[in-house]
């Protein structure tokens, strides 16, 4: 549900307090400000060291689906900036967030240079990897109100607010699909 990389972050956190002419940057962003834009070309990879995000491809019918809420220790624009293209995908903060903002040429001499690097950056694309193909299968195996009562539980844990678009979004239905389904579990659970 929220992926987080204390191992990611502390690599970086650690490198930028040794290195202070890394041209690593510290930015913030408020909730809603789009980090990455799908289709843009990207200049920096972005490590995130507070807040939560979301993850989302935009449609050509105009409708946005949630791949996943990236949390601390997330690593934002690699593939992009790896395979030399443009930006798949959007990235956008839901609470503030505070990144770090790594050139993409850094990012590149730490791959042919930084050995603690090329061990951490394989492990964390092979969970994303793990993380995902997971979360397909729970999603075909288990009922939309499983998947609504993780996405309430995140909310709580993380003292969020999710909206109902982006709950939907996530679940991969349809607003009016996401309001039947809510409404059917408070009235099994008595919610409010």
């Amino acid at each position: 549900m929220l992926r987080t990389n204390l191992e990611f972050l502390s690599f970086i956190e650690q490198f930028y307090s040794e290195n202070a002419d890394s041209n690593i940057l510290q930015k913030t962003f408020k909730p809603g400000h789009k980090i990455i834009q799908q289709g843009e070309t990207i200049t920096y990879v972005y490590l995130i060291k507070d807040g939560i995000t979301k993850c989302f491809i935009s449609e050509e019918n105009g409708k946005d689906y949630i791949i996943e809420f990236l949390g601390k220790g997330e690593v934002m624009g690699e593939l992009e900036a790896l395979k030399k293209i443009n930006c798949l995908c959007n990235v956008e903060a839901i609470s503030e967030v505070m990144v770090y903002a790594i050139p993409d040429y850094r990012f590149f001499e730490w791959i042919e240079k930084n050995t603690a690097f090329t061990k951490i950056l394989p492990q964390e694309l092979s969970i994303r990897i793990i993380q995902t193909s997971t979360r397909a299968s729970y999603q075909q195996l288990y009922t939309l109100e499983f998947g609504l009562l993780k996405l309430l539980q995140l909310q709580r844990e993380a003292q969020i607010t999710i909206s109902k678009e982006d709950m939907a979004a996530y679940l991969g239905i349809s607003v009016r699909s996401f309001n039947r389904t809510l409404k059917a579990l408070m009235e099994r659970n008595n919610m409010q």
